[in-house]
């Protein structure tokens, strides 16, 4: 009887420790695990990112890059590390709406197995073509292939890569056929598009500006919803001839599940101040990047949406992990 009568008390003491207990985090540096490598469109965002977020949030956000098994070590170790706001990872779409439709026996649950944070950016892709190639915009591309049908090569950064997905599906909008080249990493890809053994790809603008500048690579189409300020000239594929094209990977940065709270609301805070910031989003933009702010449950749904198309794409082009 005592105790029930303390028990009040106590329900009482816990519930207003709490915004304390909150108030408190951080009280040491942050585990950020990108499972991405060093220097890719990926790292980049989060390495701008991190460095706004540590000074809102007021503790150091370390970046660990672990990309062993094309990103699903990585994943796996922010699936499954402590829930207490010290280890959090930055995700990209592939690896919660791609992989898994590959690799059935990962071992992370990429719809319910992380605590969403916040959307970080998306990234821009160009389609571009070695200047040798007799083409300067996608309707001669199209025309070229279905000339020549199965004797086109792309370049990929392997299979599932978004460059292997951004053209399976323009494949499946213009009904050509190119021929898969895949090779270890997207700027390996670009490299060979670069020295013309390879005469297409798609990559991250910011991986194809220099080229594209240098007059090295020629950039005939921009994957995503409207032009880039970067290449205004530059149609976009649906302006092109393929309407409704649009392909973005993104990033975005998730908590393992079961992280109380109070901690993802402090870290999507800080997230979304670090997103808006006006230097952040300027670095952003000169890199063909585009920020992007959506609350936790908009990412939810942008990440089940993606898991829906892309399990479509990859059942109907036959893409397999080989």
């Amino acid at each position: 009887m005592k105790l029930l009568k303390l028990l009040p008390l106590l329900c009482g003491c816990l519930i207003g420790a709490a915004p304390v207990w909150a108030q408190t985090y951080p009280a040491r540096p942050i585990k950020v695990i990108v499972p991405m490598q060093a220097g890719t469109a990926g790292d980049t965002i989060m390495r701008i990112v991190a460095e706004q977020i540590s000074a809102n949030i007021g503790q150091p956000l370390v970046i660990e890059n672990l990309t062993g098994a094309a990103g699903l070590i990585g994943a796996e170790r922010i699936a499954h590390a402590p829930p207490d706001g010290y280890t959090i990872g930055a995700m990209s779409d592939s690896l919660l709406a791609v992989v898994p439709h590959l690799q059935p026996q990962i071992n992370y649950d990429p719809l319910d197995g992380f605590e969403a944070v916040g959307f970080v950016a998306s990234i821009t892709s160009v389609l571009v073509v070695n200047p040798s190639l007799p083409v300067s915009n996608v309707k001669e591309l199209v025309a070229l292939a279905r000339l020549h049908p199965g004797t086109l090569d792309f370049a990929s950064g392997g299979n599932g890569s978004q460059q292997h997905l951004a053209m399976a599906i323009l494949g499946d909008a213009t009904g050509i056929s190119l021929n898969h080249i895949p090779f270890r990493g997207a700027s390996q890809a670009a490299m060979e598009v670069v020295a013309g053994r390879i005469p297409v790809t798609f990559v991250a603008l910011s991986i194809a500006l220099p080229f594209v500048k240098d007059g090295r690579l020629r950039a005939i189409a921009v994957a995503g919803k409207g032009r880039s300020a970067l290449l205004p000239d530059v149609p976009t594929v649906s302006e092109s001839g393929v309407p409704g094209f649009v392909f973005t990977p993104w990033v975005a940065i998730y908590a393992p599940k079961g992280t109380p709270k109070p901690i993802v609301d402090r870290l999507h805070r800080a997230t979304l101040a670090a997103v808006q910031d006006p230097e952040v989003r300027s670095r952003f933009l000169a890199l063909g990047l585009e920020p992007e702010s959506l609350t936790a449950a908009e990412l939810n749904q942008r990440t089940r949406d993606d898991y829906a198309r892309m399990g479509k794409l990859i059942k109907a082009s036959g893409i397999k992990n080989e």
